[in-house]
């Protein structure tokens, strides 16, 4: 069974009585529901816990971690940082969620700033299928819509992602690559646009769809483990 850890910073939730309201339990609390429903062993760890939770033990017991971070990127200890993206690097699946486009894990992993534009005016967004063949896809319509939502708008400062399934339209008129794919070194990431903290958008069949696809594509795979260094050759040389 594929093993999966939802990390929150878990800070709105306790200071935000509007945010406590949608997401009583936590935001990862909502994320692991709709993935223990999927069929997932779901683990979850914040900011606050002793090495924000992310301990070896539990990245040794992870097959794909989820993030979720807003207000407090910068709390995140760079220790972890580097065990984070030295665990993607050697196959960990990552899951990079909304406004975790500026998490140090993934700025890191991008070498970019990952800006962009952003406007919280409770517009609609509506979700593009772009490539209807991905696994990632599997499940939806070629569009759904996000009743609600925070807009995000281009330029979003990221490298062109090795694929792009998913492209959003707002209201406002903004567009954004919503869902991109990635792989650095054995690992491979997958960053999803939906997800603001004050509308329940983690409850949604779509979006969650979408997480059920995404921890399955980015789980790690039997491929070999690559040797680096001064190598004997495997043919006879003269």
């Amino acid at each position: 069974m594929v093993t999966v850890t939802v990390w929150n910073e878990y800070r709105h939730e306790k200071e935000d009585d509007e945010v406590a309201a949608v997401y009583p339990d936590g935001i990862h609390a909502t994320i692991a529901e709709g993935l223990r429903e999927a069929g997932y062993d779901v683990q979850t760890a914040t900011l606050d816990d002793s090495e924000h939770g992310l301990t070896e033990s539990v990245l040794d017991d992870t097959d794909v971690l989820a993030w979720w971070g807003h207000k407090a990127h910068d709390e995140v200890e760079d220790a972890i940082v580097d065990r984070v993206v030295d665990r993607v690097r050697g196959g960990m699946g990552l899951l990079v969620l909304h406004s975790g486009h500026y998490s140090k894990p993934f700025k890191r992993l991008m070498g970019t700033t990952c800006s962009l534009k952003w406007r919280e005016s409770g517009e609609k967004e509506r979700v593009w299928v772009v490539e209807p063949g991905h696994p990632i896809a599997d499940g939806l319509p070629e569009s759904f819509e996000v009743p609600r939502a925070e807009m995000y708008g281009e330029r979003f400062d990221i490298p062109a992602p090795d694929e792009l399934v998913f492209t959003s339209w707002f209201e406002g008129g903004e567009v954004f690559r919503s869902g991109c794919c990635y792989t650095r070194g054995k690992g491979r990431v997958f960053y999803f646009r939906p997800g603001h903290e004050t509308y329940p958008i983690y409850e949604q069949a779509e979006i969650r769809t979408v997480l059920d696809n995404a921890v399955e594509w980015a789980a790690p795979g039997d491929g070999p483990d690559p040797y680096f260094g001064n190598a004997d050759p495997i043919e006879d040389l003269d």
